[in-house]
């Protein structure tokens, strides 16, 4: 799960900002095209993370706001919060409910990508070239090779699903050495959902997205 996000993030993820300045939201990546979308971020992710790694990992918690503004926009939160909730839990629940648990997820995904991105250190990125697309095809995959000299190289599958009205393609999950991140929620949090009821799942999420952001290193020395 942490190669996942670790690849998820270096690759969907638009990191700006310059030290004592405010960090604002790159110009929008075109999302008419789902490897090109792909392709466009990861570029420029990678370009931010290399000019303003000093800055990141001097003030990790910076990478919220980043994420907010540079990776929400390319990633369908309420649907793949629905897919992680499962049907007999998304009908159970209240229209409130719904988007309580959508905004607390959300929020989850955030934490968790920045957590993640600050152990980035220089990985290099293959994005699948262009296939035909279907203009009935409503689901596309994309796939993105991740290979850094220090560690063996990890193959991941995007997938990324149109939106009939607007034609923009966002991404709604990843797979990475075969385990989909929204099936390894739906395992992870079933038992509480079943057990707890959505609400005290909610209550969980809520309170893990408000952990600081730190390196792993420097968290082993503070529970030491």
């Amino acid at each position: 799960m942490k190669k996942t996000l670790i690849a998820l993030g270096a690759a969907l993820s638009l990191l700006v900002g310059s030290i004592g300045q405010v960090v604002q939201a790159s110009e929008p990546v075109d999302q008419s095209n789902p490897y090109q979308l792909i392709e466009q971020v990861a570029a420029n992710t990678f370009s931010r993370l290399r000019k303003d790694r000093t800055l990141f990992r001097a003030d990790p918690d910076l990478l919220r706001d980043v994420v907010k503004d540079e990776l929400l926009p390319y990633i369908h939160t309420r649907y793949a919060a629905s897919l992680v909730l499962g049907a007999q839990h998304y009908r159970k629940a209240t229209p409130e409910q719904r988007d309580a648990f959508t905004e607390a997820f959300t929020e989850y995904m955030i934490a968790s990508y920045a957590q993640i991105l600050i152990e980035y250190d220089n990985q290099k990125v293959d994005v699948q070239k262009n296939k035909p697309i279907d203009p009935d095809d409503k689901i596309v995959k994309v796939r993105v090779d991740i290979t850094d000299p220090s560690r063996p190289p990890i193959r991941l599958d995007f997938s990324l699903r149109k939106n009939t009205r607007t034609g923009n393609w966002q991404a709604y999950d990843v797979t990475a050495e075969g385990v989909s991140m929204i099936q390894s929620k739906q395992s992870e949090w079933k038992t509480p959902l079943r057990r707890d009821g959505i609400d005290s799942v909610i209550a969980q999420l809520e309170e893990l997205s408000q952990r600081p952001i730190r390196r792993e290193d420097k968290q082993k020395q503070d529970a030491s």
